[in-house]
């Protein structure tokens, strides 16, 4: 059975991916790395929590098969930019090149549809950039998932978001080309990350716009 190391294991997405990983056969141990303690309990699950900014203090312990990157934060919670940067780009940066430097062979990163790093728009640049540089750490297998708006609960209460997944669901239903915009919750978005991960994938690069992200519910 394979290790599968997680972070942002306490986000909209990350505790559906920690969870469907502990019910998956295929793994035997499910590792975390995180900021604040989980609510989860299982005897495959092994918590590490531990300070992002001294990852040279524990990247030893990223070891495993595969790695599942879906760290984020908002630009309301981290108050700025550049914090906001630090999070959703430099703390991923640093755990993949780690797990890369550690022979991890797979990873799965959440990314964005219009993620790109000539992007005028910071959220896009920022994914983008993320998504480069795992591009050039050597992983067998890199997989990208490009969901839109996420729902579920979370603890900064996105208001704007809520309403905008409202509103973008509704005009989905109705205009042409809007479906690829439709919400997904963090629970349908955590399973697919998981049945992808836990059927037969190739080696190489593969991206899961959204259509094909919801195509894996059926897995």
């Amino acid at each position: 059975m394979k290790t599968a190391i997680v972070i942002g294991a306490t986000g909209v997405t990350g505790k559906y991916i920690t969870s469907n990983l502990l019910a998956n056969d295929a793994y035997g141990q499910v590792i975390v790395f995180s900021r604040r303690a989980l609510t989860q309990n299982h005897p495959k699950l092994v918590v590490h929590l531990v300070d992002f900014e001294r990852i040279e203090d524990w990247a030893e312990l990223i070891q495993g098969d595969d790695l599942f990157s879906a760290l984020g934060t908002t630009l309301k919670q981290a108050g700025s930019k550049k914090a906001q940067y630090k999070v959703d780009y430099t703390y991923q940066a640093n755990v993949i090149e780690a797990a890369a430097t550690n022979g991890v062979k797979r990873l799965f990163v959440v990314s964005s549809p219009q993620a790109t790093s000539r992007s005028p728009i910071f959220y896009n640049r920022m994914k983008g950039e993320l998504d480069e540089f795992a591009a050039t750490q050597g992983f067998a297998t890199l997989v990208y998932f490009k969901p839109s708006i996420i729902k579920g609960d979370r603890p900064d209460h996105r208001m704007g978001e809520k309403i905008g997944g409202a509103v973008v669901a509704a005009v989905a239903k109705w205009v042409p080309g809007a479906q690829k915009f439709r919400p997904i919750t963090g629970e349908e978005l955590g399973t697919a990350i998981v049945n992808c991960a836990s059927g037969e994938l190739s080696g190489g690069t593969h991206t899961y716009e959204l259509d094909e992200i919801f195509d894996l519910l059926a897995d």
